[in-house]
């Protein structure tokens, strides 16, 4: 009887040990799996670099060939003719205000500048790391934003949105038809309280309803540790033309943004970035729609023409937009309704003004003449004001503008 009970007890313990083997086994080879689609994922990201350089922060640029950057692996654009330049440019683009006297912002310029730049007909190009695809949920989600992000928050239920942890401090328009979006905006590196979480602040061009269809192109600096993998302060862009659903990614970590400009990198660190009380740095983008050839380009500052978004790529976008937006946006990722401490801009609330608080200054929009000019019936939102805030005003020097921000966990917002 002994010797049965034995051998069961040395069947259950071969069984055992065969389960764990098996599932050894199978992790070994869902690792496998993994590594070779991380391996696939990188080299259709990574083309062919005519030269590379290393940044200071870390990073790696690759000039690629203009010709070879990753918006050709579309379908659609398999034999697009490049546009080097705009058919049009916005009537009344140099016409900015100056910044008042005493309150002298300075231009800025990328990390990566500091140790090279690329030679004409190339683009600089971001090398993605294959730590930066696996920090991602999956490779599929990597260079993508949430399904839960709302740019239009004054649409959505409360309830959604608080669950979606997404909150906004923003100035927006709507109830016409717009062709682009201008703003100057000064440049900070907030501090994010968990990696998943991030803080950025940019413009918004919206067409559609607020559903699955939504259509959106979106530029501005950002901090996101979870897609570049450290706290710098980058600029960015996005599209989606489903709602963040499958299509459009950041910058250039999909098919679709052709970029022309062998100067700015997109998803590169922005160098200098504004102090407290201190010198002020901020940057002008511009989002317009060239009405002969109906893409829709981005300009960086007054001398880089960084590229261009296909029409076809959008549905309600290849006519015109139906809202404008401006401002930050920050994702709180705390449980039970405790707060991040996750800045908002400089971190600190619009009442603090120049050198302390953040700014957009002359936001202006593109009407249907192509004709850039200051926008009318100006709104402003965000859910918590106690957290995040936005103030906005008008004055002869920095036309519309507002101040927005904020420190998020303060004693008024737990």
């Amino acid at each position: 009887m002994a010797t049965a009970h034995v051998s069961v007890s040395h069947g259950l313990l071969g069984l055992f040990l065969a389960l764990i083997l098996l599932s050894r086994a199978e992790a070994r080879l869902g690792t496998t799996r993994q590594r070779l689609e991380v391996h696939r994922h990188l080299r259709r990201l990574n083309k062919p670099a005519v030269k590379s350089i290393q940044s200071p922060d870390g990073d790696i640029i690759d000039c690629v060939h203009v010709s070879h950057q990753p918006a050709f692996d579309h379908p659609f654009l398999q034999n697009h003719t490049i546009q080097m330049r705009p058919s049009f440019h916005p009537e009344g683009l140099y016409a900015e205000s100056k910044v008042s006297a005493g309150e002298k912002s300075r231009p800025v310029l990328q990390m990566w500048h500091q140790n090279g730049r690329c030679p004409e007909n190339t683009i600089p190009i971001r090398r993605t790391q294959k730590d930066d695809v696996l920090r991602a949920s999956s490779v599929k989600k990597y260079g993508r934003k949430k399904h839960k992000s709302f740019p239009n928050p004054l649409s959505v239920d409360p309830d959604l949105l608080n669950e979606s942890g997404h909150q906004h401090a923003i100035a927006y328009v709507e109830g016409d038809k717009y062709y682009g979006a201008k703003a100057t905006i000064n440049v900070w590196e907030p501090k994010i309280q968990q990696p998943n979480e991030f803080s950025l602040s940019q413009l918004w061009i919206l067409g559609g309803s607020f559903g699955e269809d939504l259509n959106s192109i979106e530029a501005g600096w950002q901090v996101s540790p979870d897609l570049y993998g450290d706290n710098n302060t980058r600029l960015f862009t996005y599209w989606t033309s489903d709602a963040y659903q499958a299509t459009g990614c950041y910058n250039l970590l999909c098919s679709g943004f052709i970029q022309i400009n062998s100067e700015i990198a997109m998803g590169a660190s922005i160098y200098p970035i504004s102090g407290y009380g201190g010198p002020q740095y901020d940057i002008s983008i511009l989002v317009w729609k060239d009405p002969k050839e109906g893409n829709w380009w981005m300009q960086f500052g007054n001398d880089y023409v960084l590229g261009y978004w296909p029409s076809f790529l959008f549905s309600y976008l290849a006519d015109s937009a139906s809202m404008i937006e401006w401002g930050g946006e920050v994702v709180n990722s705390e449980p039970d309704g405790e707060h991040t401490s996750t800045q908002m801009g400089s971190g600190h609330f619009p009442e603090e003004g120049f050198g302390k608080s953040s700014y957009f200054r002359n936001i202006q929009i593109v009407d249907a003449s192509n004709n850039l000019r200051s926008p009318k019936g100006v709104g402003t939102f965000t859910e918590q004001s106690n957290c995040y805030d936005v103030q906005n005003g008008n004055n002869g020097d920095w036309g519309s503008y507002f101040y927005y921000g904020g420190p998020g966990q303060n004693p008024n917002c737990p």
